[in-house]
């Protein structure tokens, strides 16, 4: 008989997202929590609880299967596309026009879907930060940045955003999300671009004192960059990821297949890690002001999300009759599946809703409105918290690392993403679902 779980099993989880919003702005205790080191402690005492209970109930399993092949793929591809992208040193320094802010954020957009959020994101965020340093006003650009290229713009093939590539490996065939889900991109990206460049216009004419924007132009100089073998190991990750899974080797997918056999692509991932950081000279990080913070941030702070979300993606589950009596319109799986992906790793809550939803013309996989829908929940919905999408916790921390103020958990959403951010959801969702 399965082991049911209780509600008071979510506490673990509410407790590690509360650790994340409200402990930073505590004075004393957020120098505390500002180590990674805390945020470790922190991490294993929550999922220690979590795990502790599944082990004595016989749910181990699951403990198991989520931290090895979930976590673990999850962050050793976060860490392959940090320490590439992360060796490819843009020199230089544009002028920070709203026009050239915006034309950055258009192109990681475009960018995003075909080497991944996380892949566009890290490659561009340096160059960005580097752009607007001069300037005054520099948050608006760097949440934006967050909504346009490290979540919206994954939306059009499996490369952009784990939850799709889940979906690929279930059999929605790879061109699909381009040919079905254009339009939701398209509309998506060019309100958010549209409403960037707007803001940024309005700061830029009647806010940015004038001695910053002479500063701006006084120090603007052309582009170059090193480190480019960096891109050949980055084109490496894009082609494990696409190639490396049970789809192309279906012997990775078998119930009975090794360990080392499960996890071939992430001993690839380690494999391209290594050949980057003995390839790159040392030089060349120092110019970029590399450090491994952020990843190790992602790393801690992930830790315990994936372990205490354990059971509450169980109890989740668990409910599956009562949700499906619910749920019967696509546009409530919109909302339902970005509501948690906003908090819930975005992947396996796509894959939940998708086992809810109505059957499609292939086995396990949801209908085209509803897979639709699911997608743009999973996808776009990650932007509304910190925690929604696994680089948005890097760009945040790596703006910071740069100097860059950036808001609280809550001032992130109250300030931002509920306020620009979830009504262009709505819109697109009024018009296409």
């Amino acid at each position: 008989m399965e082991t049911l779980i209780p509600t008071w099993m979510l506490f673990p989880f509410i407790v590690m997202l509360l650790s994340i919003a409200v402990l930073p702005l505590l004075p004393k205790v957020g120098e505390w929590w500002e180590e990674n080191t805390h945020k470790l402690i922190v991490s294993i005492v929550l999922g220690g609880i979590a795990g502790g209970w599944l082990c004595i109930n016989s749910c181990g399993m699951h403990l198991m299967h989520q931290m090895v092949y979930d976590y673990v793929p999850f962050i050793l591809l976060l860490m392959a596309l940090f320490v590439t992208t992360g060796g490819i040193c843009i020199r230089g320094d544009l002028q920070a026009t709203p026009l050239t802010n915006t034309l950055i954020l258009a192109i990681g957009w475009i960018l995003a879907s075909f080497m991944g959020t996380t892949g566009a994101a890290m490659l561009l965020i340096r160059l960005l930060i580097k752009t607007i340093h001069q300037r005054k006003y520099r948050v608006h650009t760097i949440l934006f940045f967050i909504a346009i290229v490290a979540n919206c713009g994954g939306l059009l093939s499996p490369l952009g955003d784990p939850p799709l590539f889940l979906l690929f490996q279930k059999g929605v065939t790879f061109s699909w999300w381009l040919q079905n889900m254009l339009g939701e991109w398209a509309v998506t990206g060019l309100l958010l671009l549209g409403t960037y460049f707007i803001v940024d216009l309005y700061l830029y004419l009647k806010k940015e004192p004038k001695e910053n924007i002479q500063a701006d132009i006084n120090e603007a100089t052309k582009l170059s960059a090193t480190g480019l073998i960096n891109v050949l190991w980055l084109l490496c990750v894009i082609a494990s990821t696409m190639f490396i899974n049970k789809t192309y080797i279906p012997a990775m997918g078998a119930e009975d297949a090794p360990f080392y056999l499960k996890l071939l692509r992430e001993w690839v991932f380690i494999a391209i890690i290594l050949a980057s950081w003995f390839t790159t000279k040392k030089q060349t990080r120092i110019e970029n002001n590399y450090s491994w913070t952020p990843i190790l941030e992602v790393a801690c702070v992930f830790l315990g999300i994936f372990a205490t979300m354990t059971p509450a993606l169980m109890y989740l589950e668990q409910m599956k009759d009562a949700i499906q009596a619910i749920l019967s319109e696509p546009w409530q799986y919109v909302y339902c599946t970005g509501a948690l992906s906003a908090f819930l790793d975005n992947a396996p809550t796509a894959m939940v809703f998708n086992s809810m939803a109505p059957s499609g013309e292939i086995v396990g996989l949801a209908s085209d409105p509803f897979l639709k829908a699911i997608s743009m929940g999973a996808v776009f919905f990650g932007s509304l918290t910190y925690i929604g999408n696994g680089p948005n916790f890097m760009v945040k921390s790596i703006a910071e690392q740069e100097g860059v103020k950036m808001p609280s958990f809550f001032g992130y959403m109250i300030k931002f993403s509920l306020i620009v951010c979830l009504p262009i959801y709505i819109i697109v969702q009024l018009i296409f679902i």
